[in-house]
């Protein structure tokens, strides 16, 4: 009977949990990203096969052992057919078939996609750091050279901003002293062996425009006033490019509002509303403040909780994570989507714009 397909299996590796069904002449595994789920439960009414469960410690287990793990899929009744892929918000959620990444229910059926809007404009962006700071799921890719000058190995960096640099030395005035080459790498001073014939010291000043940074130290080091160094900027804005890993990108808009020069444009996937009867929280409690992946909830003076409803994209996992009954309260009423609405994804919508309350789960 052992011979028999399919077969089925849960395994671990590292922090990944990997779902597999091996047929005959096809393999699939279904492997949860257990670090990156942040069990909002989004999977669990998505399966068509009612295959997903909230896992034992709900949105604030650990993902660090099989049975802590945010959601638990049972291998045997999920059908690899992608849904929980495709509707995962977090990319938490991968499908290979026979180890090549795959969604069939794209590809053979149809299913629409969540409308991902995430844009930056590049005429507008200055590169500066605020939204590669500020984004709480690391999906900003500030793609910027280092500043100028050299790293703590020695490395030198590219320029920050593109400029041209002159270097003029005054003959007349120039004895090759030698102090500028003392005091600045970019400048060597060779003279031509000293010689009774002459009894004169003669060379040049040999300046190299890669090393030098202008930062005016051979000027102002200079006894004779010889040295004239000039650096036109021609461009005041950093080269680089900055954009936003779609696939990382939860849509909270952090960036979005706290870009300073508006360049930024980030729609969030769901509508909605969400509140706490912050009256109703136990002393002292803040599971729903460290599970949001979106930063959006913060302890406040008195103990309380408190939702920025501007930041929060209206996952649920504060919902699932927070042990009191209806202290939470998630009423989603729009899905950002793009492709046919198929009649399973309507099914799937109906649950998704259901009111969501917190309530006391078993520990």
């Amino acid at each position: 009977m052992s011979n028999l397909f399919p077969k089925f299996s849960r395994t671990q590796d590292n922090l990944n949990i990997v779902m597999e069904q091996r047929l005959l002449k096809q393999t699939n595994r279904l492997i949860l990203k257990s670090e990156t789920c942040t069990g909002c439960g989004i999977c669990i009414e998505a399966c068509p096969e009612e295959a997903i469960t909230l896992g034992r410690l709900g949105g604030y287990g650990t993902g660090a052992v099989i049975d802590d793990a945010k959601v638990s899929i049972d291998a045997e009744k999920c059908s690899y057919c992608g849904v929980c892929v495709i509707m995962c918000p977090f990319n938490a959620l991968n499908l290979k078939i026979d180890e090549e990444e795959k969604l069939p229910i794209l590809e053979k059926e149809g299913f629409p996609e969540y409308d991902m809007v995430t844009e930056i404009d590049e005429e507008k962006c200055v590169r500066c750091t605020i939204c590669d700071e500020i984004c709480p799921r690391d999906a900003i890719n500030r793609d910027v050279p280092l500043f100028e000058g050299a790293d703590d190995q020695g490395v030198l960096r590219q320029s920050a901003l593109t400029a041209k640099t002159e270097f003029t030395v005054d003959d007349e005035k120039c004895n090759l002293c030698g102090i500028c080459g003392a005091v600045c790498p970019a400048i060597v001073v060779k003279h031509k062996p000293f010689s009774p014939e002459t009894g004169v010291i003669d060379g040049k000043v040999i300046w190299n425009e890669d090393l030098c940074d202008a930062c005016q130290v051979c000027v102002e080091a200079c006894p004779e006033e010889a040295i004239t160094v000039l650096r036109t900027v021609e461009s005041k804005k950093l080269p680089g490019k900055v954009t936003i890993v779609q696939e990382d990108c939860c849509t909270c808009t952090w960036c979005s509002k706290n870009c300073p020069e508006e360049a930024i444009t980030v729609e969030k996937i769901f509508e909605g509303d969400i509140s706490a009867a912050v009256e109703k929280c136990p002393d002292g409690c803040d599971i729903c403040v460290d599970v949001c992946p979106c930063n959006a909830i913060h302890m406040q003076d008195n103990g309380k909780i408190a939702i920025n409803s501007d930041f929060c994209m209206l996952c649920g996992a504060c919902v699932n994570a927070c042990p009191g009954e209806d202290i939470i309260v998630l009423k989603r009423t729009g899905i950002r989507v793009k492709g046919k609405e198929t009649d399973l994804f309507v099914k799937i919508k109906e649950k998704l714009l259901a009111p969501k309350a917190s309530k006391v789960r078993e520990a």
